[in-house]
């Protein structure tokens, strides 16, 4: 199978074309060209084109010479405005099968949520479609305009693993590596949390190109797959194991979080006020789970997160000290 992957610098990306050549697929990488390619292959699976997906000249004039010959698929891990939806479809309107990235943030009502399956409303075109949200949900429309039931959209929800530059989950593990005490939401240690591995992800979106799957789909993993004090208590493990000193964790009731001014995602990343978390974290994924998309366990993709972040070169930003100082005294 020969895959255009919209992407291959990234976090995401970088695991398609991964697991494209793996599997033993041909594979044209289109992107900017501000970074390099993560993947390489000596033997011609895999070739670099630079172009603006975002614009239909620049991105058909870097297809040119693709195009002339059999595309089986595109995987599409970098839509990011709705132009750039509207300039693939103009652009690869003649391959065969489309799978986009999209998100649940494509949803309108989450959060809070909770989202029981893909029939929950999306966003319509009468949105903000600048917000991340909205252009998810107009790039969807976008693209099944064009493709039709050729056209599948992945859902996904919150991606980590090795690579992963967001300083979300990284945050937990640079921060319990390098304090004595870490401060955690009480309420939240219970809450239960699902994430999706880039790799298990990835994978399974190779896999989607080559099926007959359409519509939409939510790709992340199973609710309550995991809680949010297992996750941290998870990252205490990672580093402790690598002969690491993992801090100590101080448990402040959220109240007195939100007093001290903590911004909930920003400052503790992964953290939501448990009467948003309590339905935020409720994606149903029946449909993913019945299309094999799979889930390694946590503690796996937090342990090589951690290998990964180790030689990353990653700066991870502080508490406000106001949030810091909820550790004196307690």
């Amino acid at each position: 199978m020969h895959l255009v992957v919209l992407g291959g610098t990234g976090f995401l990306s970088g695991a398609v074309v991964d697991a494209a050549l793996d599997r033993g697929h041909t594979v044209t990488a289109v992107t900017r060209g501000t970074r390099p390619m993560l993947a390489t292959a000596d033997d011609g699976a895999l070739r670099h084109v630079v172009g603006d997906r975002d614009d239909a000249g620049s991105l058909g004039e870097a297809l040119a010479p693709v195009l002339a010959r059999r595309v089986d698929a595109v995987v599409d891990c970098c839509g990011y405005t709705v132009a750039g939806a509207r300039a693939a479809a103009e652009v690869l309107a003649d391959v065969p099968r489309y799978v986009y990235v999209s998100s649940i943030s494509a949803y309108r009502d989450w959060p809070p949520g909770p989202v029981p399956d893909e029939s929950a409303p999306t966003f319509g075109a009468d949105a903000d479609l600048d917000e991340y949200g909205p252009m998810k949900a107009e790039s969807e429309r976008v693209l099944a305009a064009t493709f039709g039931d050729a056209a599948l959209a992945v859902r996904a929800g919150l991606i980590v693993g090795p690579g992963d530059r967001t300083k979300r989950l990284t945050w937990w593990l640079d921060r319990i590596a390098r304090e004595e005490r870490v401060v955690v939401p009480a309420e939240g240690l219970d809450q239960p949390v699902a994430v999706v591995d880039a790799r298990d992800l990835g994978g399974w979106l190779v896999d989607a190109a080559a099926a007959d799957w359409s519509g939409a789909v939510n790709a992340t993993g199973d609710a309550g797959m995991t809680t949010f004090g297992a996750l941290v208590e998870a990252c205490r493990v990672a580093v402790a194991a690598d002969g690491g000193r993992a801090a100590d964790l101080v448990a402040v009731p959220q109240a007195d979080l939100l007093a001290a001014g903590a911004q909930p995602w920003r400052d503790l990343p992964l953290w939501m006020p448990s009467d948003v978390a309590a339905t935020a974290w409720q994606v149903g994924t029946s449909r993913a789970r019945r299309l094999g998309l799979p889930s390694r366990p946590v503690e796996e993709t937090v342990r090589d997160t951690w290998r990964w972040l180790s030689d990353a070169g990653l700066e991870h930003p502080g508490l406000p000290e106001a949030v810091r100082a909820e550790t004196h005294g307690r």
